[in-house]
């Protein structure tokens, strides 16, 4: 197994325990890394790729603190490969080419192959990336990239044909949870020494609010256990305040399983319903601050739309959509503006629930009453229509005047939606009166 101290660019043992807590904890094998079960859980390619020791290329792409580095490192003890790390930002081609040497200087002396680390790689122009490929191509060193950007817009296609793509995820709140636990017990690289008090609901508030970004969950635990006082018997509490100290961000009543949650989308819906453009903004602004999900927050949206507004402004419904797929596509913070756009929109137009009302009482209708056949003229004659006597006599509204023509489209006459006098409503109302007093 290759020194741990490799990890931390052969510091000294002595200065490990200098190094952030993020670093320290980093996983040293694959059974101890928290999350990214899409790509190394059991029997995952990547995974068997790597226990079997037939790792090429990777390009690592995901947010912040997901566990890029992490990963790397792994597979570099899994695979009992040299560990070798720079960062795109400070680095240039002459550092590559010392790098690449140096892992074949490894590799004629002791046979052992070289895994390089590469953070931040989209950084890497396309002349820098252009030296990798050589060496990449013959499998030494073995290439891990580390980037926050889709690698398929920042990376050169060439490159990118020598390696396996991975995408992480944004971790989840009980993966951080985990993380965070693991920290305060670990005696050799957490603070496992400490005789820290944490309280749950204060690492449950870092597992929120830092969205999915485990280093930053962990420096704010350093930070706070570090530098809290201890009590008279010598514990250290780490309580929601400290938490909300050490990450620079307090809390809020908002509790995804709670009251909090409920109550307070609860308010942002009927802010919008009752046309307070303000009342909403502020009751979603308390939801984004608390880490909740902006898609949630874009489908309550997309609901209202429909429900509240329908077609007194059928434009709502479809900034309401944009919004949602916009959240999804950008994520946070950018996301937060589109909502802001629809959220307002939609407080601010016309409202009608005419919609939302006719589908029920047909959905009534036909959960109380017997169900009616379909009229004969409008089935589908395609097959056997002229045996069955299915479309015979059914009257193509476009050729009459006015695309419009009297026919039955029930067996039984039925009625539903009742438009408004609002907004765009009162046009189909004003229309749907005048057919249907045509047709009596």
């Amino acid at each position: 197994m290759p020194n741990p101290t490799d990890l931390f660019h052969e510091s000294k043992p002595e200065n490990i325990k200098d190094l952030p807590l993020a670093v320290r904890m980093r996983p040293s094998s694959l059974d101890d890394f928290i999350g990214q079960e899409h790509i190394i859980g059991k029997n995952k390619l990547l995974r068997r790729a790597i226990e079997a020791d037939r790792v090429s290329s990777l390009i690592l792409f995901g947010p912040p603190g997901v566990g890029k580095t992490s990963l790397a490192w792994c597979i570099a003890n899994v695979t009992k490969a040299n560990y070798a790390a720079i960062n795109a930002t400070t680095s240039n081609v002459e550092e590559l080419r010392k790098a690449i040497q140096r892992a074949k200087q490894i590799k004629a002396n002791s046979g052992k192959k070289t895994i390089l680390f590469i953070d931040e790689i989209h950084r890497f122009n396309k002349a820098q990336q252009d030296v990798l490929l050589p060496d990449v191509e013959e499998g030494n060193p073995i290439l891990i990239g580390a980037t926050v950007h889709n690698p398929f817009f920042s990376l050169a296609a060439p490159l990118l044909s020598r390696s396996l793509v991975c995408e992480l995820k944004t971790l989840k709140e009980k993966e951080v949870l985990s993380i965070l636990n693991a920290a305060l017990k670990d005696k050799t690289r957490g603070l496992g020494n400490l005789d820290i008090k944490a309280e749950k609901k204060a690492l449950e508030f870092l597992a929120k609010i830092c969205e999915g970004d485990a280093r930053r969950a962990l420096n704010a635990l350093e930070v706070g256990a570090l530098t809290t006082p201890p009590q008279k018997d010598g514990t250290i509490k780490f309580d929601l305040e400290v938490a909300a100290e050490s990450i620079q961000k307090k809390p809020v009543i908002y509790d995804h399983d709670e009251d909090g949650h409920y109550d307070t989308a609860s308010a942002f819906i009927k802010s919008m319903r009752g046309s307070d453009p303000d009342a909403a903004i502020y009751w979603m602004a308390k939801m984004l601050y608390a880490g909740e999900d902006p898609r949630f927050i874009a489908r309550r949206i997309c609901i209202l739309a429909a429900e509240d507004v329908g077609n007194a402004d059928p434009l709502a419904i479809v900034l309401a959509n944009a919004a949602l797929q916009i959240s999804e596509f950008v994520g946070m913070p950018e996301a937060r503006i589109p909502l802001a756009q629809a959220c307002i929109y939609v407080s601010c137009a016309p409202k009608s629930n005419a919609s939302y009302l006719a589908i029920d009482k047909a959905l009534q209708d036909i959960e109380s009453n017997k169900v009616q056949e379909v009229p004969d003229h409008l089935k589908d004659g395609t097959l056997d229509g002229d045996v069955l006597g299915h479309g015979k006599d059914y009257k193509y509204a476009h050729d009459f005047p006015g695309h419009h023509v009297k026919q039955k489209y029930t067996r039984k006459k039925v009625r539903y939606y009742e438009p408004t006098d609002i907004g765009h409503e009162a046009k189909i109302k004003q229309r749907l009166e005048q057919l249907r007093n045509s047709e009596e």
